[in-house]
């Protein structure tokens, strides 16, 4: 019993702590007005991981602080997209995006039994994210199984 609590409380964890990476992520892109894969190819694999592993520390920090940090870390540059701008109607936040970016970064990890740091450089890096970032669609509100199932097999359901 204490064993499946302990496996229970590593994946509420890793769980929250995707989110959190996806959030900021998300975040950056937003405040640099960058394609979310032009971040996180600017970030790499090891600052993600970094972010993944200490996200319960970076959490406790000024949300603005810890993204401004990382892009100047970085060095990412203002960029020209502004997929919130162009919304037609209210762009979801970036928490609500960091959501939907986790659950598509946890089935690949799942799926193809891959790092988290992998995992989210793939779900932000994916052919689907497009469709995801584009606010006057409807595909960032489809089922989690639905956009990995595009993700994996380039079918949408």
């Amino acid at each position: 019993m204490v064993k499946q609590t302990i496996d229970v409380a590593r994946a509420t964890r890793l769980d929250d702590n995707l989110f959190f990476a996806c959030s900021l992520i998300e975040h950056i892109g937003r405040e640099t007005a960058n394609r979310r894969q032009d971040v996180v190819n600017a970030l790499g694999p090891s600052r993600i991981a970094r972010i993944i592993e200490f996200a319960d520390v970076f959490h406790c920090e000024n949300p603005d602080a810890v993204v401004y940090r990382f892009i100047e870390e970085a060095g990412i540059e203002q960029g020209p997209y502004d997929n919130v701008g162009c919304a037609h109607y209210g762009a979801p936040t970036y928490r609500d995006m960091g959501k939907v970016y986790k659950r598509l970064a946890t089935g690949i990890m799942h799926h193809r039994s891959i790092s988290p740091a992998d995992a989210v450089i793939e779900a932000f890096c994916s052919p689907v994210a497009d469709l995801i970032n584009d606010y006057n669609g409807s595909f960032f509100y489809e089922a989690p199984a639905n956009i990995l199932t595009a993700h994996l097999y380039g079918v949408i359901e």
